[in-house]
């Protein structure tokens, strides 16, 4: 090995070889990320996958065919009908602005590649980039080499692939790249006080908020690490200059997203940025006092400042809150504080599934050995207390907490913890890897025999426990690439509009119902008709077949969304008048009995009920009343019959009554409630049917018109 080795690599210095070896293992921790992230497409196609990046595709595809005004200025009247929605101001544009720039760029190159596309590879794309900004970042924090191990680990953890493979276009893809980004600037404005890194963090920041929403927890992270080093008494010049450019710059240009606008000086959410800000000003303003007075003299005039000051700012934000001139905190946010605050206050938050608390399996499904290797990254940022050590800290405990709460915060968490893992990888491997240098075990002459037999015996049981030591480790990485790699395939990389499944004889079934049922609603209904659906559906029905929807996955309008939750929560008679106000022609429903599909409209009925309930108009709708006396939601003979005679009831089981759905079963057998259906024989009366799917999954009925003569 050394007759080939040495004569290539000996051509170059130690210092070449170490770059040449980072370089080497970056690059394949970039085209990891690229690559792991491409199952879907491998096994599919190249597709779009759940609800909300249908949302974001059809924006881009305007936006790259219109311009940034006409996008901005964008009136959609294929959404909440009849209210609109003006997408300009409505939206977090940062991604499709992202995705139509490299469109735009790779057609001036004249690679031709249509915008779906783009939006398809964009998240992988970003995800190699988000490696190279990890390694970057905890570079920064530790050590290259736990750089290199936290790349490697980003690049195929579950809890950030989760949200990431080809086809996931959402605001997710490109926002922990900004996020990251702007914490490496940050933390390089801290060891620096240089203004010029500062403004590039301010810049990362407006990136970051004109991607996601999930801005909120970085704005507030940077001024609690503020706070703590004030604390702690770490407060210096050079920390001063980097918060106050920051939150100046940041802040000013935060605003120029519509979508934000006056919210960094207006709500809950941004005061302790703000309240930071002034502490700096007034720590910087005592300093200078201090410097310039006697003691006896700035010990008055800082009591008195303390007790004015105070006295302003209390009254200051009293006043402006009781005034509504400070917005309370959003719904979203309390349920970061109580977890139960959505489900007893607001069950359209409550019934986003992403909305809810994290199991402990899901921490190890999504994070595997990371979850043991955090606290040990804990324990060496501790032992080495520095300024930037004392953010990743704050970053990892907070992150904790907050995908505790909610599950969909578990993609903030990943970051730390590949970062904090990578940094106990690293330390703890340079701490017993030296024991295996060879050039440790040559021991140094002395002229005591005894003492060369206790040191030679030392060293072997040194060396032993490093090699145990490096076998375990190495050990849990290759298991932790192997469980990535399956969570990766078998859980995150199906499209939720393109299903499958394995038949008795192991080969693959594609149920490719819903873009049938889409497309079959595009060529076969007219171009003005409405058409409701539970709001899970909405960005789809706009997207694919290009129809005008009542409500749509924005839930912006509670009462709007409560209003459909009613009608389908209601006998026809009622539901009829619903429809008729709305001015609905079709009605589109999920229904899984026949193959097992469980993400259907019954299993969400009660979120229906309760959401259709929660309004003035609504309630009448109780959710007592569709369960048994016992208790119990069933759809057999046996259920309430209050749900047996209610429209999503009778739209999903409709001639549900004739199928065989199994062997040995009788007709109208469930599979996914295990259960005979109650009512088999019956007719519609406000509704006709319009179009079954080929496995029943997409339902659609036609509204019927009002009679000319009759009672009705």
């Amino acid at each position: 090995m050394s007759g080939s080795v040495v004569p290539v690599l000996g051509r170059f210095s130690v210092e070449k070889q170490e770059s040449l070896l980072k370089l080497s293992i970056l690059s394949i921790s970039v085209v990891l990320a690229f690559s792991t992230r491409l199952f879907s497409v491998l096994r599919f196609e190249s597709v779009i996958h759940e609800f909300d990046p249908y949302f974001n595709y059809r924006t881009t595809r305007f936006l790259a065919e219109n311009g940034f005004y006409s996008f901005h200025n964008w009136f959609d009247d294929r959404a909440w009908y009849p209210l609109g929605r003006i997408i300009g101001g409505t939206i977090y544009p940062g991604l499709m602005v992202t995705a139509s720039t490299i469109y735009h760029f790779l057609n001036s190159l004249n690679i031709t590649l249509d915008v779906r596309e783009v939006c398809v590879f964009l998240a992988p794309l970003f995800s190699s980039l988000t490696a190279i900004m990890t390694y970057l970042l905890t570079s920064e924090l530790h050590s290259v080499g736990a750089g290199l191990c936290a790349a490697g680990m980003i690049a195929i953890v579950p809890g950030y692939i989760s949200r990431s493979v080809a086809g996931s276009y959402d605001n997710e893809g490109i926002a922990i790249f900004c996020m990251l980004f702007t914490y490496y600037l940050w933390i390089k404005s801290v060891k620096t006080g240089n203004i010029y890194w500062a403004a590039l963090c301010s810049v990362a920041y407006f990136y970051m908020v004109s991607s996601w929403g999930g801005y909120v927890f970085l704005i507030n992270i940077i001024p609690l690490h503020v706070l703590v080093l004030m604390i702690c008494g770490r407060f210096s010049h050079k920390t001063y200059i980097a918060y106050s450019t920051v939150y100046t710059l940041g802040t000013l240009l935060s605003m120029q997203i519509s979508f934000v606008g006056f919210q960094p000086v207006q709500t809950s959410e941004h005061m302790l940025a703000l309240g930071v800000f002034g502490l700096c000003q007034i720590l910087a303003f005592v300093e200078y006092l201090r410097a310039n007075m006697t003691q006896e003299n700035f010990n008055v005039l800082f009591k008195s400042l303390i007790i004015i000051i105070s006295g302003i700012i209390g009254v200051g934000l009293g006043v402006l809150t009781l005034s509504g001139k400070v917005a309370p905190w959003t719904g979203r946010f309390y349920s970061l504080l109580d977890p139960s605050y959505a489900k007893n206050n607001i069950p359209i938050i409550a019934s986003v599934s992403e909305h809810q608390p994290t199991s402990w399996s899901s921490f190890y499904f999504d994070l595997q050995i990371l979850t043991f290797l955090f606290p040990a990254g804990l324990y060496y940022c501790f032992s080495k207390l520095t300024d930037h050590n004392i953010f990743i800290i704050l970053y990892g405990v907070f992150a904790v907490y907050f995908a505790g709460v909610m599950v969909r915060l578990m993609l903030v968490l990943a970051p730390v913890m590949c970062i904090l893992s990578g940094i106990a990888v690293s330390s703890s491997l340079s701490t017993y890897m030296k024991y295996l240098d060879s050039s440790n075990q040559q021991t140094k002459s002395t002229s005591k025999v005894g003492k060369i037999k206790q040191d030679s015996s030392s060293n072997t049981q040194k060396e032993g426990i490093a090699y145990i030591f490096v076998g375990m480790i190495t050990f849990f990485l290759i298991s932790y690439t192997f469980h990535c790699t399956w969570v990766t395939s078998e859980a995150y990389s199906s499209p939720s509009i393109v299903l499958s499944a394995r038949s008795h004889d192991g080969s693959r079934i594609i149920f490719d119902d819903f873009r049938e049922a889409y497309w079959w609603l595009r060529m076969n209904t007219p171009e003005d008709a409405k058409v409701m659906s539970w709001w899970d559906y909405g960005y789809q029905i706009t997207a694919m077949a290009n129809r005008t929807i009542i409500v749509d996955n924005n839930t912006w309008n509670n009462t709007h969304i409560s209003r459909v939750g009613q009608a389908m929560a209601s006998t026809e008679d009622k539901a009829y008048e619903i429809m008729r106000e709305l001015d609905v022609n079709y009605v589109l429903v999920i229904f899984g009995g026949l193959t097992g599909y469980s993400s259907d409209d019954i299993n969400k009925f009660l979120w229906m009920v309760r959401i259709g309930g929660s309004t003035p108009e609504g309630a009448h709708i109780k959710e007592w009343d569709y369960y048994t006396p016992s208790g119990e939601f069933r759809v057999d003979s046996e259920g309430s019959q209050t749900l047996l005679n209610c429209m999503m009831y009778k739209m999903c089981y409709y001639r549900f009554g004739q199928v065989y759905t199994e062997g040995g079963k009788p007709p109208g057998y469930d599979r996914v409630r295990n259960a005979e259906i109650g009512v088999k024989d019956f007719e519609l009366d406000v509704l006709e049917e319009a179009y079954t799917s080929e496995h029943w999954i997409v339902r659609i009925y036609k509204v019927k018109d009002l009679p000319n003569r009759g009672s009705r």
